[in-house]
């Protein structure tokens, strides 16, 4: 067996990252412990101890973490499967009684599924951490006047499902030029290993349909709780057609499709929806 490269390739499966060999009596390589003689133990600690595999334990400890953001904010995603013959009922009834529900805390953004799905509905809300959210969520089953219209709402909803997502370090939540156009949430299921392992790669990928112009980035969040390796990625466009000519040469940018072509190589599926936001919604 190739140690060296069985090592590495633990340090890459494994959440433990081994950096004392000497009390070392198994050792768990690709899904298997390994139990080692006295021999083959002396034989790897006097190897794993030369300085180049010091360096390589220390840079794959900082890629099994990745990055990580510095606060406790985080962002609850709502997706809600609406009977179609209540749709429009659902519409009016949360933007005319929202209010009552965003005196607790933060919406980002509320739309409703034009393309890609049908009968469906999405809303962010932002909580500075766990605890914010709990409280949040005693204060509005306290809330008499809140109450009586979730009722109404709940009438309409057929399921309903949550996330709770981090905005990737590197992204701040933006806010689209000007108000009118349509939003394009696309969902990225990515293979098992977080961002440590295809985060600098989609980070890429991003950043080259950014430099195109054509469309104005949102967000990008990374799922806490729900499906993991997600991540929903939020576009502004002016308009469906806008966004239709941008990709068309987004698709013949040489950088775009190098970039693409690197960060699919971690893609198990990809989901797209053409959103249109709610008069109540603070992201229009």
């Amino acid at each position: 067996m190739d140690w060296n490269h069985s090592y590495r390739t633990a340090l890459l499966n494994s959440n433990d990252i081994v950096t004392d060999w000497t009390n070392v009596g198994k050792i768990h390589i690709l899904g298997v412990d390994w139990r080692m003689t006295a021999t083959l133990r002396m034989n790897m600690t006097e190897r794993f101890q030369r300085p180049e595999h010091i360096v390589v334990n220390k840079v794959y400890a900082s890629l099994a973490t990745g990055p990580r953001q510095d606060n406790g904010i985080f962002y609850e995603i709502r997706t809600y499967d609406v009977k179609p013959s209540k749709m429009k009922e659902f519409v009016e009834v949360i933007n005319q009684h929202i209010h009552l529900r965003t005196a607790h805390s933060e919406l980002v953004g509320f739309w409703t599924v034009e393309l890609g799905a049908m009968n469906k509905a999405i809303h962010i809300w932002k909580y500075d951490n766990f605890a914010h959210r709990t409280a949040v969520r005693a204060a509005i089953a306290n809330d008499k006047d809140w109450q009586g219209k979730l009722s109404l709402i709940l009438t309409c909803v057929e399921k309903q499902h949550n996330e709770v997502a981090y905005l990737v370090p590197w992204c701040q939540l933006g806010k689209p030029p000007k108000e009118g156009g349509v939003y394009e949430w696309v969902t990225f299921q990515m293979k098992p290993g977080g961002p440590a392992l295809w985060g600098e790669a989609f980070r890429a990928a991003i950043n080259t349909h950014i430099n195109t112009g054509y469309t104005k980035l949102i967000g990008v969040f990374h799922t806490e709780y729900g499906l993991l390796n997600r991540v929903h990625v939020i576009w502004w466009n002016e308009s469906p057609d806008n966004r239709a000519a941008g990709r068309h040469k987004a698709h013949e940018d040489a950088r775009v499709v190098a970039a693409v072509r690197e960060s699919v190589r971690f893609l198990e599926s990809q989901e797209n929806m053409l959103l249109v936001p709610l008069h109540c919604s603070p992201l229009k």
